[in-house]
């Protein structure tokens, strides 16, 4: 699993990274919000873990420009910021998930597998897949290895 951590604070960023790569994913970071754009646009992720509080780009800003190019890579808002009216902001933005610093490194780990179990339950061209079969919601045709049955 390839996880994009976009953070401006270096150490906080490096332990991420570390805490990460130990569960075995994948990791690239950004340290300003303009790098971490052109990361989410140019590579593919499986998860973004992103900052609000960010030089040359807030977060919120990314993830609005991410989710109006149509990625639908999940993303987990990590921030400073933990007032509700932030939480919800950032969900009606098009987060998938919001951690407040500071935060336990578990229920990082934790909300990455969640968020991950639900990415993989429906497809963006609104298929749901299981195993070689997928169903396509808006048209209710079945098909089995790209096939339609």
């Amino acid at each position: 699993m390839r996880v994009l951590i976009v953070e401006d604070e270096i150490p906080l960023a490096e332990a991420l990274g570390q805490i990460l790569r130990k569960n075995n994913y994948t990791v690239d970071i950004a340290n300003d919000g303009e790098s971490g754009l052109d990361n989410a646009l140019s590579n593919i992720y499986d998860l973004i873990i992103l900052d609000i509080m960010l030089p040359k780009m807030d977060g919120l800003s990314i993830l609005k420009h991410i989710r109006r190019e149509g990625f639908s890579t999940p993303v987990i808002l990590l921030t400073a910021r933990g007032e509700i009216s932030d939480k919800v902001k950032g969900l009606d933005c098009g987060a998938d998930d919001y951690l407040a610093k500071p935060f336990a490194s578990e229920e990082l780990l934790a909300r990455i597998r969640a968020v991950s179990r639900r990415k993989n339950t429906v497809l963006e061209d609104n298929c749901l897949k299981f195993g070689d079969l997928q169903l396509n919601m808006s048209t209710l045709k079945l098909s089995k290895n790209d096939k339609e049955i």
